[in-house]
């Protein structure tokens, strides 16, 4: 499975609204197609998804949380087509090379930035990724920052309260600190400890996994 048979372009709008088939709510969500094997006849997840990697790109980081983290089950969301299909068929391929694995990890093509809370519910998710996402250079684009006052408001709404994490991580320093601006200015956001990063094992994978 190679790359270049999948080209697509780097940037998505994500304010632009495609024909996306979006879920009125959680309880409407068909998960059986992306994890069979974790759904009941209703296609009604058995166990909660822990892990969302928003915008996972080529699904390195994805892949490493299926085999790091078998006991959870981790989405990857992606808004572009041709990059969604290559994670679609990796993770297939994966599925015959080595059966009975990796059926814990699955990608839906979605703008989650737009309607997350139509796929998760509230409280739900353990832990939320953002690795290397768009810096959106022009002043006139911050607004497609995946990281701002709303999505923040939005991403609190479907982590744990109290245990959920939120990972960022990017090359570009002007949107680190906009990222760090924006968390530290949220109420419901705080910066964790150095301690605990060492011993967290999803900070090592973000910064050795990601693939966009």
């Amino acid at each position: 499975l190679r790359k270049r048979k999948f080209r697509s372009r780097a940037h998505a709008n994500p304010l632009a609204d495609p024909q996306f088939e979006y879920p009125v709510n959680p309880d409407c969500v068909d998960w059986s197609m992306v994890f069979p094997k974790h759904c009941d006849s209703d296609g009604k997840l058995q166990r909660a998804i822990n892990f969302a990697d928003i915008g996972c790109g080529f699904g390195g980081l994805l892949v490493k949380l299926g085999e790091n983290f078998p006991e959870k089950l981790s989405i990857g969301m992606e808004i572009r087509e041709k990059v969604t299909s290559y994670v679609d068929q990796r993770l297939k391929a994966l599925r015959t090379e080595n059966e009975g694995s990796y059926t814990n990890i699955a990608v839906v093509r979605t703008n989650a930035m737009k309607c997350l809370t139509n796929y998760m519910p509230k409280g739900g998710l353990d832990k939320v990724f953002f690795c290397f996402p768009d810096p959106h250079f022009k002043a006139k684009n911050h607004r497609r920052r995946i990281v701002s006052v709303s999505s923040l408001s939005e991403f609190a709404y479907v982590l744990k309260p109290g245990e959920g994490l939120l990972y960022t991580i990017t090359d570009v320093k002007e949107l680190y600190e906009w990222h760090l601006e924006h968390l530290e200015a949220h109420p419901l956001f705080e910066r964790v400890g150095e301690e605990e990063l060492k011993a967290d094992k999803c900070y090592e994978l973000i910064f050795e996994s990601s693939e966009e």
